[in-house]
């Protein structure tokens, strides 16, 4: 199978868990997309105006999560551990059927979507890929956070850091290739809180379905979960997790170095609008040749569609 076709899913993928922040019951079917379909989502608990398409422009709330809606305020949530699943494994169209406002969080990773990727596999098109190549550093602050992109020649490579007043988390930092890294420990690292936040969240109406099922919960420096954590940067692999499905919503692939210290879903959509909102800062290219011997892309690879 080449890489450089887009590529859906070989088989139907249904399951069903409890939302994070809504605390409802959720049913998902993820279905075969025909090629330049992208990643719909459509609510099927509402018979018209129920589609909406995944892209940064629809992004409408970006507070612990990332929401999409559509021109009629058509929403859906938490979309972004999904979405870094999909980017992650290739698949560049699919409709995502949901019956609720918001996408399960399951274990709070993308690990129960990864494996449900590798069981029914990929269905590879005639269609050559997108790549989305970024021509010149962009960078934002808001206050203690940033985050730039730049030019990269073949690969998209993420640099974040966080920073916790707490001594348990701390700072940490990761730097990963996302075509080229091992992406298993991003995959399977759980979203997290403070003890002390969680009340709060819920009376702002967030983390109603949160749980130690679903969520790293940090008391002083005490991991609450059973089991402690799966890798030692977990909680800035999640946040890496995040930029993940966050940037997916640019629609294709992109050849770029990010740098984000402290970011999070709205830094990283803001970052997607200032990159788009100049054709000087980026170019889109198509893919054609068949077969890549190391990396994503190279210069004979190329043939520019903008």
């Amino acid at each position: 199978m080449s890489i450089l076709n887009q590529k859906t899913l070989n088989q139907v993928i249904t399951f069903e868990g409890v939302t994070l922040h809504k605390g409802k019951n959720a049913k998902v079917k993820i279905l075969p997309s025909p090629p330049n379909s992208g990643i719909v989502f459509k609510r099927t608990d509402l018979k018209s105006n129920n589609l909406i398409n995944a892209t940064f422009q629809n992004v409408s709330d970006a507070k612990l999560c990332t929401t999409i809606s559509n021109e009629y305020g058509v929403s859906v949530s938490t979309i972004e551990h999904l979405m870094a699943a999909l980017y992650g494994k290739g698949v560049d169209n699919a409709l995502i059927e949901v019956d609720q406002n918001e996408i399960p969080i399951k274990d709070g990773s993308s690990k129960f979507f990864v494996e449900a990727i590798n069981k029914v596999g990929l269905k590879s098109s005639d269609a050559p890929i997108k790549i989305i190549k970024i021509l010149k550093k962009i960078e934002l602050n808001d206050n203690e956070k940033t985050i730039s992109i730049e030019p990269s020649s073949t690969s998209l490579q993420i640099d974040f850091e966080i920073k916790f007043n707490n001594p348990k988390i701390g700072t940490q930092r990761n730097i990963i290739n996302v075509y080229e890294s091992n992406l298993e420990d991003i995959y399977t690292s759980r979203t997290f809180c403070l003890y002390e936040d969680i009340e709060k969240l819920k009376k702002m109406d967030f983390a109603r379905g949160g749980s130690l099922d679903n969520a790293i919960v940090v008391k002083d420096k005490k991991i609450l979960n059973e089991g402690g954590l799966r890798n030692e940067k977990e909680f800035v692999n999640h946040k890496i997790l995040d930029c993940i499905g966050d940037l997916f919503l640019s629609g294709h692939k992109i050849i770029g170095k990010i740098q984000c210290s402290q970011g999070g879903h709205k830094l990283t959509n803001e970052l997607l609008k200032k990159v788009f909102s100049d054709i000087h800062n980026f170019s889109i290219f198509e893919l054609k040749e068949k077969n890549l011997p190391h990396t994503i892309i190279n210069k004979t690879a190329l043939k520019s569609i903008a």
